[in-house]
């Protein structure tokens, strides 16, 4: 088990075999926020404000598309850990045999649809014409790099739901890399524009796909498999495709809210959107901890789930939130002490960073809602109740949505209602997951 780096969670102290699956976990998450501020950086510098634009106008609408494809590729990393964690080597493999049929699948037909519906989409997202060729070219690559990215996160899914976290770090550290270098010799050396930047991300997220994939079927033994499994099993394919459905509709819609709420941020003119954007980036930041809490403990849950350990389920809860619970706390304290300084790290303007620096320390006390909302939603996906991850898309969207709809109204609240969103957005969504995850195990004490 050691060689091929798999790891039993359902053995040991939960918090230890915690900490183990997400730090690699964290350092990839942060690696990937640190290449795309220097992707960004790059576009700017070396093309021009109006590429940067055309770029960052195709994120939203991009993300919407690779919601589903990242759903899906869940959806079937949590039926693979949960056979896994029952000792069960042949659905283990057929597991990942049928994820590989549905990542596939999906990611040619959404790949193919977005390309089809790019010009549509970015006009009725109101893209401003000067910059409309070059946000539909770039959209356009990444649409063709859609199954490039699928395979990177199946063979990541299916890695992490066997306990190695470690492998897609490794792989996901040098394509980053290799897009930095590409970019630069593309955009800068080659003069390629916008389609130089685009084709560098596709090649390196092929590198990152094909490797890792490689990589698996060369060292862990549940990859190498026989032609009695490689036929499609329809019992397989459905439950994954039931567990990673509204894990896609969750992304999707909040990629839609997100948008929703950044119509709201720009009718309070330039500093308003430059202070949203860069606490927005800080906030990324701050929450990576969270997010890769919440993946190790989907892995972690799903394992305990399938070896029928759910005291351990609960034990590893109580750990994480304890956890998370201090790491939001210091990270309230430094905020409240460094918060305009923090934004001055991003930005110079005078008026950006004063009102920043304010809205950064409004948003710092809501951090613990935050962290419960992935710690909650990482427990409960892992044993199987990734329908609530849908519940609690629809929640967000809709207090993102509403609640601006209200606050803007306040005359007292102006400009603060953009940042009272997203604290009480953490809050509403929070409240929900922790009594969902009372009610699922109020029904796992009354069942033993």
């Amino acid at each position: 088990m050691a060689h091929t780096r798999t790891m039993n969670m359902s053995q040991g102290r939960p918090m230890k075999l915690l900490a183990l699956f997400a730090i690699p976990l964290l350092i990839g998450n942060l690696f990937q926020q640190a290449y795309n501020l220097a992707d960004s950086i790059i576009v700017g510098q070396f093309i021009g404000a109006g590429a940067l634009a055309a770029v960052g106008a195709t994120s939203s609408i991009t993300f919407l598309f690779f919601s589903v494809c990242n759903g899906i590729s869940s959806g079937g990393g949590i039926v693979t850990a949960q056979y896994f964690g029952a000792g069960d080597g042949d659905r283990v493999r057929r597991a990942i045999v049928n994820s590989a049929y549905i990542t596939v699948t999906t990611s040619f037909a959404m790949g193919a649809i977005a390309f089809a519906l790019t010009p549509t989409a970015l006009r009725l997202l109101g893209t401003p014409g000067d910059i409309l060729p070059d946000a539909v070219t770039y959209m356009r690559m990444m649409c063709v790099s859609v199954p490039m990215i699928g395979v990177y996160n199946y063979a990541a899914s299916m890695l992490r739901a066997l306990g190695d976290s470690r492998t897609p770090l490794y792989f996901l550290v040098v394509a980053c890399l290799l897009n930095v270098g590409l970019d630069i010799l593309f955009v800068r050396g080659l003069g390629l524009g916008v389609f130089g930047a685009a084709l560098a991300t596709m090649l390196a997220q092929l590198l990152a796909g094909v490797g890792c994939l490689v990589f698996a079927l060369r060292t862990n033994p549940y990859f190498r498999l026989d032609r009695s499994r490689l036929g499609v099993d329809w019992a397989i394919v459905r439950h994954a495709v039931r567990l990673g459905l509204p894990l896609a509709l969750q992304w999707s819609m909040i990629a839609i809210s997100t948008t929703a709420l950044q119509t709201v941020v720009n009718r309070f003119g330039t500093v308003a959107v430059a202070a949203f954007t860069t606490t927005n980036r800080i906030d990324q930041l701050t929450q990576q901890p969270f997010s890769s809490l919440g993946m190790a403990l989907s892995t972690y849950s799903g394992q305990n789930y399938g070896a029928k350990r759910l005291d351990r389920v609960r034990e590893g809860y109580r750990d994480a939130m304890l956890a998370m619970a201090v790491f939001s706390g210091a990270m309230l304290v430094v905020i409240q002490l460094l918060g305009p300084n923090i934004v001055k790290a991003f930005v110079s303007d005078g008026e950006v960073v004063a009102l920043g620096g304010r809205a950064l320390r409004l948003t710092s006390w809501f951090y613990v809602f935050l962290g419960a909302i992935f710690v909650s939603r990482g427990t409960l996906n892992g044993v199987g109740d990734t329908l609530f991850s849908f519940i609690n898309g629809i929640i967000e969207m809709l207090c993102r949505i509403l609640l601006p709809m209200g606050l803007t109204l306040i005359p007292s609240v102006g400009v603060w209602a953009i940042w009272w969103t997203t604290g009480l957005t953490w809050a509403i969504s929070a409240i929900a997951c922790l009594l969902r995850y009372l009610s699922w195990s109020r029904k796992v004490k009354a069942a033993v």
